[in-house]
């Protein structure tokens, strides 16, 4: 019979002597919280015999964390703990992988929070990374394979997503034999980057190829035993095929789309990776009767972290109250949704991020959009706020957002 806390303690002791790291999946961000200040505490302990290996797997933990959590102290932590273990590194192979670690949390940041220069660290990082042992120079191939694709989305050049595509499939062949676990995050980046170059170009053999990898992916993971990469690439393949099922404007594919949202959902709870369920929440979004809850769940739990996602949610919940007032041709109703965009303006302490102002900037022309409809007019400076708002956004990184600004500023009316 499982005892939990005596097996869960073993659980975690056999797993910091193991390479494989696929029982993280396992467990809630709580739990993993505490695993990974254990591990930082744990590395700078004088009789920890291993102290860079303790926090090259701390740097690991911490980084999970925040993927799924969006917490930028985690981040920051992730950071740190490779620094400790570069610090400490006796062996080539010790250095290489602690460079790897930094590079990786870097990576991370940018997926989360956006900035170019996460990038630029990220290969200044990777480019120090030698060892001779074969899985390390497999991890190593992984982390450039990654770090070109996000500069291959930054150039937004359809030659630059070849090469970076191409990179992926070489590292593919050597983590697929020397590291499984890294093999399948590098999946998901392929897949991802596939689909968003068929979804640009509307290149529909881009999108099933993305669709039969990640179909097989879904196949190899056990919902028992990798129910995070499975609901990952379950949401990466519901999103592909709602872009096929709008090209060819079927109704039937588009619902089929929406129930692999549902299925993805289904592999774990809220709090178990709130980053992800939020991803989802978003991506059903793109039906316009999806309930508004949802939204509002998700604007919750990403409040104050800056991430893209949170971004994302909350320019989605603006957008359907705004809808919703204008609709019911609402003046009173769309001068409180201001209210309430410029008490955030006006509460968020310090600076606001890049994300946090470009999504505010969108917030307000929205607003001058649907007043300007009810009331006959012409929104005069909505599209300069938006174009600022797009330029901000692009610059720092974040296209999805610039490209909400751009979609904005293409319905607008165009004055003689």
């Amino acid at each position: 019979m499982f005892e939990f806390g005596k097996d869960l303690r073993r659980l975690f002791v056999q797993a910091r002597e193991s390479d494989d790291l696929g029982w993280l999946e396992l467990i809630g961000i709580d739990l993993l919280a505490r695993e990974a200040k254990a591990l930082t505490t744990d590395g700078g302990r004088v009789s920890c015999s291993r102290p860079s290996q303790t926090w090259h797997r701390a740097s690991i933990l911490w980084r999970e964390h925040a993927r799924r959590s969006g917490a930028p102290d985690s981040i920051a932590r992730a950071l740190v703990t490779a620094d400790d273990s570069l610090k400490a590194a006796r062996t080539e192979d010790e250095r290489a992988r602690a460079l790897l670690s930094g590079a990786q949390a870097l990576i991370t940041k940018f997926d989360l929070f956006g900035d170019r220069n996460a990038i630029v660290q990220a290969a200044e990082w990777a480019r120090g990374a030698t060892s001779r042992r074969l899985p390390t120079l497999a991890s190593c191939a992984g982390v450039h394979a990654r770090i070109r694709a996000r500069q291959a989305r930054l150039s937004e050049k359809a030659a630059d997503r070849q090469d970076a595509a191409a990179l992926m499939d070489a590292a593919l062949h050597a983590l697929t034999k020397h590291n499984p676990l890294e093999a399948d995050d590098l999946r998901l980046d392929s897949a991802a980057l596939a689909l968003e170059g068929g979804i640009i170009q509307r290149d529909a053999r881009l999108l099933d190829q993305a669709g039969r990898d990640l179909t097989a992916l879904v196949e190899a993971c056990s919902p028992d035993t990798r129910p995070l990469t499975r609901a990952r690439a379950l949401a990466l393949c519901a999103a592909g095929l709602s872009a096929l099922a709008g090209m060819a404007d079927d109704e039937a594919a588009m619902q089929t789309g929406h129930e692999m949202f549902d299925a993805a959902a289904d592999q774990f709870f809220v709090d178990h990776s709130p980053l992800d369920w939020v991803a989802i929440q978003i991506a059903r979004s793109i039906d316009p009767t999806a309930p508004i809850e949802p939204i509002r769940q998700s604007v919750a739990l990403t409040t104050g972290h800056g991430t893209i996602l949170g971004a994302l949610a909350l320019d989605l919940l603006v957008a359907r109250e705004i809808e919703t007032a204008a609709t019911a041709g609402d003046l009173t109703e769309l001068s409180k949704i201001e209210t309430r965009v410029r008490r955030r303006l006006a509460d968020r302490t310090g600076a606001p991020s890049v994300i946090d102002w470009a999504v505010d900037q969108i917030a307000m022309a929205r607003l001058m959009i649907a007043r300007s409809e009810l009331m006959g007019s012409d929104p005069d400076q909505a599209a300069f706020v938006l174009a600022e708002a797009a330029e901000a956004a692009r610059e720092h990184g974040v296209s999805v957002i610039a490209d909400r600004a751009r979609g904005l500023m293409m319905g607008l009316p165009v004055r003689a």
